[in-house]
């Protein structure tokens, strides 16, 4: 699958890996995905983010992910979710962080299958394995490439396919007035969004 994606798409992926080793994570999660995004240039995907006005709030995206690894890896919708049941999830992580130190539950990693298994290892070299939800969100790119009848899978599908998905870096590009509807119509709809 590896050999259908742009040299952008294959520079995203690789940049996922080293923000996954930077903060110390186990996998790779879909979140590192989106910070690699962010560090592009001159791409597809960092044109339709510069033109929903995210680029110059970066800064504001990593604090959003932090808040979500410092909450478990849970998205608000998780953290309404359990509220509705009676949990309240701002109370558990003070607790666990008075008796734990700060940052207690944050993420370590997430549901990879093992180091070096499948088409990632020969390109990360079996550093930090996929969580599925990585894995999963690269599929999302090939399908969202197919879609457009594109024969290669750009960084562009790969912000759309994070966009799509539910969790929390969607959460994070909505908080941001970056929705997948948005993106298509900055992407392929003829020009301008407006970020909401």
């Amino acid at each position: 699958m590896f050999e259908r994606f742009t040299k952008d798409a294959r520079a995203v992926v690789l940049g996922a890996v080293e923000h996954a080793e930077r903060l110390r994570a186990e996998t790779v999660e879909e979140q590192h995905v989106l910070l690699a995004l962010l560090d592009r240039e001159a791409s597809r995907a960092s044109f339709a983010l510069m033109s929903l006005g995210l680029a110059e709030r970066k800064e504001s995206v990593e604090q959003a992910l932090a808040e979500a690894r410092r909450r478990g890896g849970l998205s608000r919708a998780d953290a309404d979710a359990l509220s509705g049941l009676g949990i309240d999830v701002s109370e558990i992580v003070s607790r666990v962080e008075e008796a734990h130190g700060e940052g207690a539950l944050r993420s370590r990693g997430g549901t990879g299958t093992g180091r070096g298994r499948g088409w990632l290892s020969g390109l990360v070299g079996g550093h930090r394995p996929f969580a599925q939800g990585a894995k999963d969100l690269l599929t999302e790119s090939l399908r969202m490439a197919l879609a457009q009848r594109d024969r290669y899978i750009g960084d562009e599908h790969l912000l759309l396919a994070l966009a799509a998905r539910p969790g929390v870096p969607a959460e994070v590009l909505a908080d941001h007035g970056v929705t997948y509807e948005s993106l298509r119509r900055v992407l392929y709809g003829g020009g301008e969004a407006k970020a909401g």
